[in-house]
């Protein structure tokens, strides 16, 4: 074992010189919440994210993943905008209420999370090999079979709330998780205890009823996983449910009350892009495919293609002409007949139900 005090309080300062909020270590032993990993894929909420199955246990024991590791250092990078205004949870439950507007998850709009995140915690193991000399290591951000949401518990970053994501009592949940895997032991940080007590705001205000029991959540009933990582049709019975989302979905985040402690990013990164705040649906859905790769160019959004993201926008339409009248529900009928011949049977079957809906 190394002499990890004053080396983890270096970690720290580099750490939040590279914008992270707070570093932990967590050890390797993750046998407590494998069976319940185990069991959330055996009833199949993971739904068509077959990776998690193929990498077996992997995601639940580090050191097979990676072997020789023994410890592993836990970051925290937070993403809310560096102009967010203090009211910021107030304005997006706000958003919700414009059905013509789309509405794209706060994460989504700076650059793509996985390079930035990703290539600062590369640069902290540098600096780390500087002070002590070549290691073992791999950096991780939501980008290999990785139970991060664990490590972070274990190692002190926060409790995993009922929504499913880890929450601090002093940032609540609007932050990004990261991991090195190192090949030498340190002490491990204390986790810190549950504080949701009896609150169930995120489970009330959640569209689709997607978190099926305290901290699980039905990826298949779940927004965010409905319109990134489903790559077919959305499920008709939970299209009028989605609303204006047309890129994951941030309700039962804006909703939690530990959420008026989330911190400002201080990464220029995660700074909103306007073309995707604050657009009205109909001008989304002109978008053709150059302009699409050209307003998404370097963020997350561009994975999921035109296809999808004229699917997505297809349903919003769809949920704002059950609202609409007179001139704009022509000028919402007139964008969906535009696309009613699309190459795309994907895109064609939504925007049919669209139509359908007023």
């Amino acid at each position: 074992m190394v002499d990890d005090g004053q080396l983890m309080a270096q970690i720290g300062v580099w750490a939040r010189e590279l914008g992270f909020s707070q570093i932990g270590v967590s050890g390797v032993d993750l046998s407590l919440a494998e069976p319940r990993f185990l069991d959330w894929l055996a009833k199949g909420y993971h739904g068509s994210l077959h990776y998690m199955e193929r990498h077996g246990t992997k995601r639940t024991r580090p050191a097979e993943l990676l072997p020789g590791t023994l410890s592993v250092i836990t970051a925290r990078m937070p993403y809310l905008p560096r102009d967010a205004p203090s009211d910021w949870a107030a304005r997006e439950l706000q958003r919700l209420q414009r059905p013509q507007e789309g509405v794209v998850s706060l994460y989504a709009r700076g650059r793509d999370y996985h390079k930035v995140v990703r290539g600062r915690l590369n640069k902290l193991c540098e600096r780390i090999a500087e002070a002590i000399g070549p290691f073992g290591h791999r950096a991780f951000t939501d980008s290999a079979p990785v139970l991060e949401k664990e490590l972070a518990r274990l190692s002190g970053q926060g409790w995993q709330g009922r929504h499913g994501l880890v929450l601090s009592r002093d940032a609540g949940s609007m932050f990004f998780l990261g991991e090195i895997y190192v090949d030498f032991a340190l002490t491990p940080t204390a986790p810190v205890t549950d504080h949701c007590g009896t609150c169930t705001a995120c489970i009330d205000v959640c569209p689709t009823q997607a978190i099926v029991a305290p901290g699980v959540v039905d990826a298949r009933r779940c927004i965010s996983y409905l319109t990134i990582e489903n790559k077919g049709a959305i499920p008709e019975a939970l299209r009028a449910q989605m609303g204006n989302h047309i890129y994951g979905c941030d309700d039962c985040q804006t909703i939690c009350p530990w959420n008026k402690y989330a911190r400002k990013t201080e990464v220029a990164d995660f700074d909103e892009r306007s073309p995707l705040v604050g657009r009205q649906l109909v001008d989304l859905f002109l978008w053709d495919e150059e302009t699409f790769l050209r307003r998404t160019e370097g963020g997350p959004i561009r994975r999921i293609n035109h296809e999808r993201w004229l699917r997505n926008v297809a349903v919003a339409l769809g949920n704002a002409l059950r609202q609409a009248s007179g001139e704009e529900a022509q000028a919402i009928r007139t964008a969906l007949r535009a696309r009613r011949d699309h190459p795309s049977e994907l895109v064609r079957e939504h925007v049919a139900w669209a139509l359908q809906q007023g």
